[in-house]
C-alpha cells in the first residue's frame, strides 16, 4: 500500500511540474541554446552506475573546463563545488541555487534509478574516491532531496556530509521521509527568496 501511494505521489509531482519544466526548457534554449538537459553517469544503489538528468546550468563543455577552475573549488574531499561558478549560464546560477535544475530527476525516480529522499548521487569519479565507511550511503537509492542539504551538513565539510548520509541510511523510515519531504518545501522557498535577493543585488 505504501509503495503504491509513493509511486502515485511521484507521478502526481511529475505531472504537476511539467508546465514549469517546459517553461524552464524554453528559457534555457532561448538564453543558452541546446542541449537543454545535462546527462551524467552517477553512482546509484549498491554502486551501480546510472544516467542522471538535470537541466543544463553551465556552458557547453563545462566538464572539460573543470581543471582550469580547480583552485576555486570550495569543497573538501573528492567533491567539486563552486557556488559562483564561472561556468554558469545566464539562467544557470538561478536554477542551480533554487534546485529547479533537479526537476528532470523525477524521471529518474519514475525509472527506479533514484528516490525522492536520499543521499545525493555522486559522479562516478568522485564516488570511487570514497572511504570504505562512506559507502554505506550506497546501500539505498540516491535521492533528489538530500537530508544532508536540508540539515546544512552538506555545506560544512565532506566528512560531515558523508556522516549525515550514513546516519540517514541507518535510521531511514517512512515517517522520517515524509517529514523530510514536507520540510523540503520551506527549504526550497527560502532558497528561492535568497536567490531572488541575490539577483536584485547584482
Amino acid at each position: 500500500m505504501i509503495s503504491v501511494f509513493y509511486h502515485l505521489t511521484v507521478m502526481v509531482i511529475f505531472l504537476v511540474s511539467l508546465p514549469l519544466q517546459v517553461l524552464i526548457a524554453i528559457l534555457i534554449m532561448m538564453m543558452s541554446g541546446l542541449p537543454i538537459v545535462f546527462r551524467q553517469k552517477r553512482t546509484g544503489k549498491n554502486g551501480a552506475p546510472f544516467v542522471m538528468y538535470k537541466f543544463r546550468t553551465m556552458v557547453n563543455g563545462a566538464e572539460k573546463k573543470k581543471p582550469a577552475y580547480a583552485h576555486l573549488n570550495e569543497s573538501q574531499g573528492p567533491a567539486f563545488k563552486i557556488r559562483k561558478d564561472p561556468r554558469f549560464t545566464g539562467i544557470g546560477a538561478f536554477l542551480s541555487h533554487t534546485g529547479l535544475d533537479e526537476l528532470p530527476q523525477l524521471f529518474n525516480v519514475l525509472r527506479g534509478d533514484m528516490a525522492l529522499i536520499g543521499p545525493r548521487p555522486l559522479p562516478i569519479a568522485e564516488a570511487q574516491k570514497l572511504k570504505p565507511w562512506m559507502r554505506v550511503r550506497e546501500q539505498i537509492l540516491p535521492g533528489i532531496i538530500s537530508p544532508a542539504i536540508l540539515t546544512g551538513k552538506y555545506h560544512e565539510n565532506f566528512d560531515s556530509w558523508m556522516r549525515s548520509d550514513v546516519s540517514y541510511v541507518k535510521k531511514k523510515n517512512a515517517i522520517g521521509d515524509v517529514r523530510l519531504f514536507l520540510q523540503s518545501f520551506s527549504f526550497l522557498a527560502r532558497l528561492f527568496v535568497r536567490s531572488m535577493g541575490m539577483k536584485q543585488s547584482t
